[in-house]
């Protein structure tokens, strides 16, 4: 699900998915954003785990606004996965982020709406939610980094950072490079149109 370690000798096959995650360390502050990316020919299921993950991304991220609280994000991100069948890990969450990468507060990726700390403009969090096809555990392997599905189903992982503003949050990382990818690509022209809307 997160954390792979690179060792050279895995190679990625055909129906794989991967995600990337990416923190940046730019003149004393810190960017954080992943993306899950398909290798070649996914099957359906999968792309319909991310798709609805991508997506429930952006439902919490139109919640990062001023007046809103924490709860209001986690219930975006886990009232959208549920209804498709999926489910929320919950070890692992998102961030506050600033002069270092991973600071308070917590951003859950389930919640209740109306609860948790009120979000005030200006507040730059790190929203990303990591879903599991199948049930929410999860295991760390004996690297001590690693962390995959319980169950070994597909799990998918994206992320953002965003500051908090009054009517809509801005989002301070770039996935546009990679949506322009995706768009040359005409086997993946459903999260095209998804992520273009």
């Amino acid at each position: 699900m997160v954390h792979g370690i690179p060792n050279g000798k895995d190679v990625f096959e055909d129906g794989d998915i991967v995600s990337v995650d990416c923190g940046v360390d730019w003149n004393g502050y810190f960017g954080d954003a992943a993306y899950t990316f398909a290798v070649g020919d996914v099957p359906e299921p999968t792309m319909e785990l991310l798709r609805t993950t991508l997506e429930s991304l952006y439902l919490g991220i139109d919640n990062a606004v001023l007046g809103k609280r924490l709860g209001d994000i986690g219930f975006a991100v886990q009232n959208h996965v549920t209804k498709h069948g999926y489910t929320v890990v919950r070890e692992l969450v998102g961030h506050g982020i600033g002069r270092d990468l991973h600071e308070e507060p917590q951003v859950f990726n389930y919640g209740r709406r109306g609860q948790g700390q009120k979000l005030l403009s200006g507040l730059v969090i790190a929203i990303e939610p990591m879903i599991n096809m199948g049930r929410k555990d999860v295991m760390t392997a004996e690297d001590g980094w690693t962390v995959f599905a319980k169950d070994r189903k597909p799990s998918a992982h994206y992320e953002h950072t965003v500051a908090v503003r009054k009517n809509k949050a801005d989002i301070l990382s770039d996935h546009s490079f990679i949506e322009d990818a995706i768009a040359k690509n005409p086997n993946l022209k459903e999260i095209e149109t998804m992520v273009s809307a």
